[in-house]
């Protein structure tokens, strides 16, 4: 699948563009760490842009979320099991055993942090953002709170890199996409 379909069919099902945004800044993300990894960059972009297809029909059912965008795709002609595993993986339903998998579980939070910072930061600008701003933020609860450490903290663990280094990737993948996430 083209990133232009992807894009088509997230629009078409997403009509939060702050979702479609994070979609995109999932793709950016894990396209830059598959680059450090020397995984293929446009199948892990493929895998975070489509992982929330289906927020919005399983938000009150999360139990769902993940295998209804896999039926989805399928009945698109989709058949990349790598990423649609992932797609599953990223929800935390069951156990991420890839490493697109394990990636796509860390990064869908780490995104929401570096956009949380944007807006907090006194310069409003993922241009500007740094990674000590987002470490010193990390500890407070209540700095976007629904971006789960935890998560995050697997991808040091599973890639054997520390978080600052982690989130550096997250920020430096989002950064490639700043005019199409408006920050």
């Amino acid at each position: 699948m083209k990133r232009s379909e992807a894009l088509e069919l997230l629009k078409k099902h997403l009509k939060n563009k702050n979702l479609v945004k994070h979609c995109i800044a999932t793709e950016s993300a894990m396209e830059n760490f598959a680059k450090f990894l020397g995984e293929d960059e446009k199948r892990w972009a493929l895998a975070g842009l489509l992982h929330d297809l289906d927020y919005e029909y399983t938000k009150d059912d999360f139990s769902k979320h993940g295998q209804i965008t896999v039926d989805m795709l399928k009945k698109e002609g989709f058949e990349d099991k790598e990423i649609l595993d992932a797609i599953v993986m990223h929800t935390g339903n069951v156990p991420a055993t890839t490493k697109m998998g394990q990636a796509l579980y860390a990064i869908d939070p780490a995104t929401g942090l570096v956009t949380a910072g944007v807006f907090m930061s006194p310069e409003k600008s993922i241009l500007k953002m740094d990674v000590s701003f987002l470490m010193k933020r990390f500890k407070e609860k209540r700095f976007a709170a629904g971006a789960n450490r935890e998560q995050m903290i697997t991808a040091t663990e599973n890639f054997g890199v520390d978080l600052e280094q982690f989130l550096d990737i997250v920020l430096k993948g989002m950064r490639e996409k700043v005019e199409e996430l408006g920050l």
